[in-house]
């Protein structure tokens, strides 16, 4: 079982990254392209968070899109630019917090395949509840981390699979 999680709020991102990432009322997505796409941003790159880097060995891929996130929102713009202060103070802020608050089970680590290897069969239903609940988890996290540097990001909007809008802020 996993142990309770510590970050408890119950956003609209928070939403929309959990419907994304479960599956059960849209297609599922991987945890990058399911906090992407709540975020409102591109989702190319981030299928390579997949399962920690596609080999299960690379840092859990829903904590890494939230870094990369971080970095879109508050990051310099210019490719030649410095790391601005803004960006640095949430990126330290933010790692604390998933050190500190997320929801690990019973891994040491941050590695995916540290992290969801007590749920059994990477494509079996514990670890898919297991990582579900981390995707909301780091979406909640960066939206607080990005709303104490003055980002409000709205939720993306999400059609389920009955062609309805995904209303993130019912139930």
């Amino acid at each position: 079982m996993p142990t309770p999680s510590k970050v408890t709020g119950r956003g609209p991102i928070r939403a929309t990254a959990l419907v994304l990432y479960a599956g059960d009322s849209t297609p599922h997505r991987s945890c990058g392209i399911a906090l992407a796409e709540a975020f409102g941003r591109p989702t190319t790159a981030y299928q390579s968070l997949r399962r920690g880097g596609i080999t299960g060995e690379g840092t859990c891929g829903a904590i890494v899109a939230g870094q990369l996130l971080i970095g879109e929102f508050l990051g310099d713009p210019d490719p030649t630019g410095k790391v601005t202060p803004a960006l640095r103070v949430a990126m330290q802020r933010y790692m604390a917090r998933v050190h500190d608050e997320l929801d690990r089970g019973p891994s040491a680590t941050i590695i995916c395949n540290d992290m969801t290897a007590p749920w059994g069969e990477f494509t079996g239903l514990a670890r898919h509840r297991f990582c579900t609940e981390v995707v909301g988890q780091v979406g909640q996290l960066v939206d607080e981390v990005l709303r104490e540097h003055g980002v409000e990001v709205q939720a993306a909007t999400v059609f389920l699979a009955d062609g309805r809008a995904f209303d993130p802020g019912a139930g």
